[in-house]
């Protein structure tokens, strides 16, 4: 660390040491480029401002895709994290998704000393006040003692410090997180470059002391065993596992905080911004289902040594003597002290239909976004943005012209990039498996197959998982090869049990894995070999059999949206010229500028008939061509 030399400069310079900040840090130097990482104080570094948790349904796949561009979060949630879920297991692998509760402390020391490990990459204590913008294009940033930094390019990931503002009931606290100033004049620096500026809302649950919970009698909630890692380097998990516990609220809970809808920011109008749909305060839960006698509350643990537990599902910004009067009325909470009181955050965000796919603002060359800053919520969809801001800072920095892109046929990190570009948001977006199109083919177990190539032929994927990768693939491919070559017939079939069609013709172990009730353990009592298979090798096989038939058919379809993706849309192509669109047709095309005609075709609006029209035209353009 160091205080910056006013005549220093960078290639790349990351303003925010958040789940964003750090990614796109740690991917811009393993690209190679000198960079800054300018944080307020480095000991907040991986401050898990919300919930101690990774992962879950969705976002479980966005970590594993991390992780598979060498990224951050899969090995230090292994590290911090102390339970580990399965999510959705007795549903199909496209939906399931790995989840671990984390101890906070672990967590920000693992972030940290994985910052400090990483080559190429600085970091600069001091508040950001200003961005240098030259001849249009960025080129730096002023500390708050007026200091200059050069940057061949910067990515911005303030999280919710832009001109955020704390609600604790009628308390008003500008903050960009709880004890921690906002960032006023970057707010005002967005505006005045022209971009569209919206606002939002999320919010966190009280904090109690879990000395002061009657535990017993409360239901236990075990994690599994052995617990799945989230990275494809980690071994096995070795840090000691714990137990959560479940309770619920009480009529007695919702009478209270509905006498008390007056004094909650959300109802009396002080918060007027739009928080997520899918996590919504215990206010609004009240509220928008009365019919609910209760509401589900997991108890979360928030680190070995720490007493602190996290109430997850009370959300709330009810003031202080309310919270404590609600949380009095939870079977467990009777007599709980409450360690912090929980609060809504309110927090500017850019519209992200004014950034490309490679997350460059459009306006403003060589600034790029990444994080709540776009309009999502979640450690995960921050992260994954910082990955694909960094790698895309560091080659616009280099010079390249065409960014480091995933497609939503490569990954969740594509399909929600994608999602924010085009459609842009009017909630904080968060990632859920009902996004993508294709998520049989983007499961969490083959998330290396599908992204570490990509990363590889990119440049941000370091030797030791190219090594890794290339171990695991041989496996892969050797135990596929070995289950097509163990054949029997019909007859053989049913003499070990197996019911298949008896026409006389011969099924491969891998072809027997597709039938409903033949499972590798079935198969390894015929073939014992098979049990020499690693198990995640062999769990990755034995999906990939079984929904063969259908991975063929997805093929086909991404195939068509490759095709469609392809033919590329020029930068400056004149959609005001095109006869025959209707006006707001063209309004949408001129302000969100698709890249290509399968972006162009995922705009709200887009009918069959006008695509084909902006086909037509594009053919007619000179620079016509596909990517």
């Amino acid at each position: 660390m160091n205080k910056a030399d006013e005549s220093e400069a960078f290639d790349v310079v990351i303003i925010g040491g958040g789940h964003a900040g750090c990614e796109a840090a740690a991917a811009a130097a393993r690209m190679g480029a000198r960079t800054a990482l300018v944080t307020h104080r480095f000991a907040t570094v991986g401050e898990m401002s919300c919930n101690p948790a990774i992962g879950g349904l969705g976002k479980g796949h966005l970590v594993r895709e991390i992780d598979a561009l060498d990224g951050l979060m899969g090995r230090v949630g292994d590290a911090a994290g102390i339970q580990f879920r399965v999510l959705n297991r007795s549903k199909g692998p496209a939906v399931q998704g790995p989840r671990a509760q984390a101890d906070r402390t672990l967590y920000r020391k693992a972030m940290q000393a994985a910052i400090r490990a990483t080559r190429n990459l600085e970091v600069i204590e001091t508040a950001v006040e200003d961005l240098i913008v030259e001849y249009g294009a960025a080129a730096g940033i002023v500390t708050a003692d007026g200091r200059r930094i050069l940057a061949g390019a910067v990515v911005l990931t303030t999280g919710t410090f832009l001109n955020g503002l704390i609600h604790i009931g009628e308390r008003k606290i500008p903050a960009g997180r709880i004890n921690e100033a906002p960032a006023l004049r970057l707010s005002d620096r967005l505006y005045g470059l022209g971009l569209r500026v919206g606002r939002l809302k999320t919010g966190t649950p009280p904090r109690l002391d879990g000395k002061s919970i009657n535990w017993h009698g409360l239901q236990v909630q075990q994690g599994d065993e052995p617990p799945q890692p989230f990275s494809f380097l980690t071994g096995r998990i070795t840090t000691p596992q714990v137990v959560c516990h479940i309770t619920h609220t009480t009529e007695a809970t919702h009478a209270i905080i509905a006498a008390n809808l007056a004094r909650a920011p959300i109802y009396s109008g002080d918060i007027r911004s739009v928080g997520p749909r899918y996590c919504p305060s215990i206010e609004d839960k009240v509220v928008r289902f009365k019919e609910r006698e209760r509401h589900q509350i997991f108890l979360e643990p928030e680190g070995f040594d720490d007493d602190t537990v996290y109430p997850n599902g009370i959300s709330t910004s009810l003031p202080e003597d309310v919270q404590v009067a609600f949380l009095a009325t939870i079977p467990g909470l009777e007599q709980v002290r409450v360690k912090r009181a929980g609060y809504a955050i309110e927090y500017d965000y850019v519209d992200p239909r004014e950034l490309t796919l490679g997350l460059e603002v459009k306006a403003v060359p060589r600034l790029f976004l990444a994080g709540q800053i776009n309009g999502t919520t979640g450690y995960e969809e921050a992260a994954g943005q910082g990955v694909l801001a960094g790698i895309n800072a560091a080659r616009a920095a280099g010079g390249a012209r065409e960014p480091f892109i995933v497609t939503r046929a490569d990954g969740y990190l594509g399909v929600m990039i994608d999602d924010l570009v085009t459609r842009g948001v009017a909630e904080p977006y968060r990632m859920f498996t009902s996004r993508a199109e294709y998520r049989l083919t983007l499961r969490a177990d083959n998330a290396d197959q599908r992204l570490t190539p990509l990363g590889l032929a990119a440049g941000c994927v370091d030797g030791e998982r190219g090594l890794a990768f290339a171990a695991k693939s041989k496996v892969l491919a050797e135990g596929k090869a070995m289950l097509k070559s163990l054949t029997l017939t019909p007859d053989e079939a049913t003499k070990h049990g197996l019911t298949v069609n008896r026409d006389g013709r011969k099924r491969s172990a891998y072809e027997l894995l597709a039938y409903p009730d033949i499972d590798l353990a079935t198969l390894a009592r015929i073939w014992p070999d098979i049990n020499n298979l690693d198990t995640r090798i062999a769990d990755q096989l034995a999906v990939d059999a079984r929904y063969a038939v259908y991975l063929k058919r997805q093929e086909i379809d991404i195939a068509a949206f490759r095709k469609e993706e392809a033919i590329a849309i020029p930068q400056d192509f004149a959609f005001e010229g095109i006869a025959g669109l209707s006006t707001e047709l063209r309004q949408k095309l001129e302000r969100d500028r698709p890249a290509s005609l399968g972006q162009a075709a995922r705009l709200d609006g887009m009918t069959p008939a006008a695509l084909l029209l902006l086909l037509a035209h594009l053919k007619k353009d000179s620079r016509w061509k596909t990517a």
